[in-house]
C-alpha cells in the first residue's frame, strides 16, 4: 500500500470516530443515526446527474451492502445505548478485520504476506485491548454482544463493498448509488418508531450534528470504498479501524471515559501494526 492510501485510510479513520461519538453524545440516536443517513441520500442526489449507473456485475454487492448496512445501524443503536464509545466502538471495529481477511481469502483470492498479517495482528490486538481496557466502566454482556453483531455488519458490507466497488466499473458511481439507497430506509421507517411532537423536537434540536454526522460518514466511507478497489481488503480494514484510537481520545476528553496505562499499551501496538503495515 502507498504512502498517499495510508494516509488517506488514516484520515478517514479520524472521521469515522468522530461521527460515532456524535451518535454516542446525541440522546436521541435512533433520529442522529437517520438525519446522519438522511444526509447520505442528498449528497448522492446532488452528485447523481455527474455520474453513470454502476456495471450489473456490481448490483448484487451493492443491495447486499444496503441490506446489511441497515442491521449494522441497528447494532451501533444497541451497542450505544448498553455499553460506552470507550468499549464497544473498539470491539465492534477490532473484531472485523480479521473476519475481513478470511472472507476476502475465501471469496477474492486476497492472499496476505507475512508482513500484512502481523501489521492485521497487532492492530487487531491493540484495537480488542481498547475495549478489554473499558470492561469495568459501564460495560455488560448485552454491550458486548450488540458490539460484536456490529462488527459480524463491519465484515459483511465490508467485503461487498469492496467487491461491488471492483466490479462497478466507475468505482464513484457505485459509492453515489450506494449511499442513495442506503440512506433511504431509516428516516422512511423513522417516523412509524416515533411520535409526531417527539420526532419534531428531536429533528429540531438535532438537525446540525446529523448533518455534520452525515457528511464525515460519507466522506469517509466514500474515500475508502474507492482505496479498497486499490488495496487488499484486510489491509483496508485494519487500517481503518485504527479509528478506536481517536475514539478513546474523543471519549477520555470529551466524555470523560477513562484512558489509562492499558489504553496507551494499546495505542502503541496499533501504531507499530501501522508501521509494519506501511514496510510490509
Amino acid at each position: 500500500m502507498t504512502a498517499f492510501l495510508l494516509a488517506l485510510v488514516l484520515a478517514t479513520a479520524l472521521m469515522h470516530a468522530s461521527w460515532n461519538a456524535i451518535v454516542k453524545v446525541v440522546s436521541d440516536r435512533l433520529v442522529s443515526l437517520a438525519l446522519v443517513n438522511f444526509t447520505h441520500t442528498l449528497l448522492a442526489l446532488a452528485a447523481l446527474p455527474f455520474v453513470g449507473v454502476p456495471a450489473p456485475e456490481s448490483w448484487p454487492f451493492l443491495i447486499a451492502s444496503v441490506v446489511i448496512h441497515q442491521a449494522y445501524y441497528a447494532g451501533l443503536v444497541m451497542q450505544y445505548r448498553f455499553g460506552d464509545l470507550g468499549q464497544v466502538y473498539p470491539l465492534a471495529r477490532g473484531a472485523s478485520p480479521l473476519l475481513v481477511a478470511a472472507a476476502a481469502w475465501i471469496w477474492a483470492g486476497e492472499a496476505l504476506g507475512t508482513g500484512a498479517v502481523l501489521a492485521i495482528l497487532l492492530i487487531t490486538g491493540g484495537t480488542l485491548s481498547l475495549a478489554l481496557s473499558g470492561r469495568g466502566q459501564g460495560g455488560n454482556r448485552l454491550a458486548v454482544a450488540w458490539a460484536l453483531f456490529t462488527a459480524l455488519t463491519i465484515a459483511g458490507y465490508s467485503v461487498a463493498d469492496g467487491l461491488g466497488g471492483r466490479a462497478a466499473g466507475d468505482t464513484l458511481a457505485y459509492i453515489v448509488w450506494l449511499f442513495l439507497l442506503d440512506g433511504l430506509p431509516m428516516p422512511l421507517i423513522l417516523p412509524l418508531l416515533r411520535g409526531r411532537e417527539e420526532l419534531t423536537a428531536s429533528l429540531r434540536r438535532y438537525w446540525l450534528p446529523g448533518l455534520l454526522g452525515g457528511v464525515l460518514s460519507s466522506t469517509a466511507y466514500g474515500v475508502v470504498i474507492w482505496v479498497m478497489s486499490q488495496a487488499p481488503l484486510a489491509m483496508v480494514t485494519a487500517l481503518r479501524e485504527t479509528s478506536v484510537i481517536a475514539a478513546a481520545l474523543i471519549g477520555a476528553l470529551f466524555l470523560k471515559e477513562p484512558f489509562g496505562g492499558r489504553r496507551i499499551l494499546a495505542t502503541c501496538l496499533v501504531a507499530l501494526g501501522i508501521a509494519v503495515l506501511q514496510f510490509s
